[in-house]
């Protein structure tokens, strides 16, 4: 709980972001299929995390989104990224794409699914992930208190 306080303090104010918003979106995702957390470390000191769950076609993250998906799209489960952090000092040292790609390494997925706030960071965080070859794909709200985020995708 301390990394994330810290790397989303200037959020913290906002209902959808406070620790305790998050601490029931964590115990809620630790129970849903294929759950995984991946925290990176600078020597002893917790930098950054991600974390993510399988999701099939039944699941409900697919019923929020904004247009109709292309036939066949959730016939497979996917791998939802539901959060990754960096704490500021380590922010621009990749260590957010190492987190990442420790995450995926061994999942049986074909494909990973985000989703991000247009905004964030100006912009910027939407073009990281294209950096890393996600590609939007649709939209959703994926709470009453959130933003309209944009969905990507990427193989895995």
């Amino acid at each position: 709980m301390d990394v994330y306080a810290d790397v989303r303090a200037p959020l913290l104010h906002l209902a959808n972001y406070s620790v305790e918003a998050f601490t029931e979106r964590l115990d809620r995702h630790v129970g849903e299929p294929g759950f995984e957390l991946v925290l990176g470390y600078d020597g002893d000191v917790p930098v950054g995390y991600a974390y993510g769950n399988s999701v099939d076609s039944g699941d409900r993250y697919w019923k929020r989104m904004a247009e109709p998906l292309p036939d066949g799209y959730t016939d497979t489960p996917v791998l939802a990224l539901k959060e990754i952090g960096v704490r500021t000092p380590w922010r621009g040292t990749g260590t957010a794409r190492r987190i990442h790609d420790a995450l995926l390494a061994h999942r049986a997925e074909d494909r990973v699914i985000l989703m991000v706030n247009p905004l964030a960071g100006d912009g910027k965080v939407q073009a990281l992930y294209v950096s890393w070859d996600y590609r939007p794909v649709n939209s959703q709200a994926s709470s009453p208190d959130s933003p309209r985020l944009t969905v990507m995708a990427r193989p895995r």
